[in-house]
C-alpha cells in the first residue's frame, strides 16, 4: 500500500500545483470563455484546466505503477482524447472531426486487450462470447460515456466532482471484487480509479465555485474517457449477470442526462443533436437553486447511485434484479417530476457548444 499512498499525495500535489500554471498559460494562449448575455460567468475565464489532471494521472501512474499491456494502452488513449481536448480548448474542433478524433481515441486501446469481450446470459449461467462485435460496442461505449461527461460540464465542479464520485464507486466496486470474490486483477482497477479520484480533488480547489478555471474539453473528455476505459478494464471483464450494468449505474447522472434529452427532444419533434436548455443542472436552476446548491444536489444523486452500484455487487442476482428495478422506477419518477424528460424550460440559461458561441459554463 506504500506504493499506492505515494501515488495518491503525488496526484492531489501536482495537480494542485500545476493547476495555477495551467491557468496563466490558458490566458496567454486564448484558451479562454468570454462572457455575453447568455451565460452564466461575469469575466473572461480560462478553460483547459483537464491538462493539470491529466499530467498529475499520468506522472503518479508511471512512477508507482506498474505498466502493464493494458495500462499502457490506457495511458496511450488518454493522451490522444487530451491532446484533442486541449486543441479544442485552444481553436476549436468542428463537431464532426471531433467526433472522428474520439473514434480514433477509443479505437486505440483495443489492441491492447481493452474490449468488451463477452455479455453474461441473464437467463441462464451461460456466457456470451462477441467475438469482433466487442470492437465496435466498446468504442461506442467509450464514446458515449466520453461525451456524457462532456455534456454536463455546465457548472462549477459538476462535471469534475460527478466524475470523482464514479471514480470512487469504481475503486469500491473493484476492491470488494478483490478482497470477496479473490479477483486480484482488479486491484490494478482500484489503484488506477483512486488516483484519477486524487488527481480530480486537488483540481476542484480551483474548480468549485466560483470558479478559477474551466475543465474545458480537455478535461470533460479526459474524464469521460478514463472511467469508461477503466469499467471495461474492470467490470466488464466479470463473469457475473449484474457485471455489464454496474458501469451503467456507477455513471448514471451523465449517462440518464443524455437518454433523457435524446427522449425529451424526440417527444418535442426536435433534431436529436439540438442543445436545449433542459438538462438536469438547468432544472435545478430553472427552480430557484443556487449555484452551489444545484451542484451538490447532483453530488448527493451520484452517491446515491455509487451506493447503490456498490450494493448491487454484494446482493444476489435476484436481489439485484429487484433493486434495478425499482431504481429505475424510481429515477423515472424523478426525471418526470423534475421536467427533464418532456417539459420544456424557459429559463435564462443557455446550452451552447459550438464554434461560434463557446460556452463549458451552461
Amino acid at each position: 500500500m506504500g506504493k499506492l499512498t505515494l501515488a495518491l499525495i503525488m496526484a492531489f500535489s501536482v495537480t494542485l500545483l500545476l493547476t495555477p500554471w495551467v491557468r496563466k498559460k490558458a490566458f496567454q494562449w486564448g484558451a479562454v470563455d468570454k462572457p455575453d448575455s447568455r451565460k452564466v460567468h461575469n469575466g473572461i475565464m480560462p478553460r483547459m484546466g483537464g491538462l493539470a489532471v491529466y499530467v498529475s494521472f499520468l506522472a503518479a501512474v508511471l512512477v508507482t505503477q506498474e505498466l502493464t499491456i493494458p495500462v499502457v494502452g490506457l495511458l496511450i488513449g488518454v493522451s490522444l482524447i487530451t491532446a484533442l481536448g486541449v486543441v479544442d480548448d485552444l481553436v476549436c474542433v468542428p463537431a464532426k472531426l471531433k467526433l472522428i478524433g474520439q473514434v480514433v481515441a477509443a479505437a486505440s486501446i483495443v489492441p491492447f486487450g481493452i474490449s468488451v469481450e463477452f455479455v453474461t446470459n441473464p437467463f441462464s449461467h451461460g456466457i456470451i462470447y462477441l467475438g469482433l462485435l466487442g470492437v465496435p460496442l466498446t468504442i461506442l461505449w467509450v464514446v458515449t460515456v466520453t461525451n456524457a461527461i462532456n455534456l454536463i460540464d455546465g457548472l462549477d465542479g459538476l462535471a469534475a466532482g460527478v466524475s470523482c464520485v464514479a471514480a470512487l464507486t469504481l475503486a469500491a466496486v473493484a476492491w470488494s471484487q478483490v478482497y470477496y470474490d479473490g479477483m486480484q486483477s482488479q486491484r490494478e482497477i482500484m489503484f488506477l480509479a483512486l488516483i484519477l479520484a486524487a488527481s480530480i480533488l486537488g483540481f476542484l480547489k480551483y474548480n468549485f465555485n466560483p470558479a478559477k478555471i474551466f475543465l474545458g474539453d480537455s478535461g470533460s473528455m479526459m474524464l469521460g474517457f478514463t472511467l469508461s476505459v477503466l469499467s471495461v478494464m474492470g467490470l466488464a471483464k466479470s463473469a457475473t449477470v449484474i457485471s455489464l450494468i454496474i458501469p451503467i449505474i456507477v455513471l448514471g447522472v451523465p449517462l440518464f442526462d443524455v437518454v433523457f434529452a435524446v427522449v425529451r427532444r424526440f417527444f418535442n419533434r426536435q433534431p436529436i443533436f439540438t442543445p436545449d436548455k433542459d438538462h438536469v443542472h438547468h432544472r435545478l436552476l430553472a427552480t430557484g437553486m443556487g449555484h452551489r446548491k444545484a451542484v451538490i444536489t447532483i453530488y448527493c444523486v451520484s452517491v446515491v447511485l455509487g451506493l447503490s452500484a456498490f450494493v448491487l455487487t454484494m446482493v444476489t442476482t435476484n436481489q439485484a434484479m429487484l433493486l434495478l428495478v425499482a431504481l429505475s422506477l424510481v429515477i423515472l419518477f424523478i426525471a418526470n417530476k423534475a421536467g427533464i424528460i418532456g417539459k420544456k424550460v424557459q429559463g435564462k440559461y443557455h446550452v451552447t457548444k459550438d464554434c461560434r458561441q463557446r460556452s463549458t459554463k451552461m
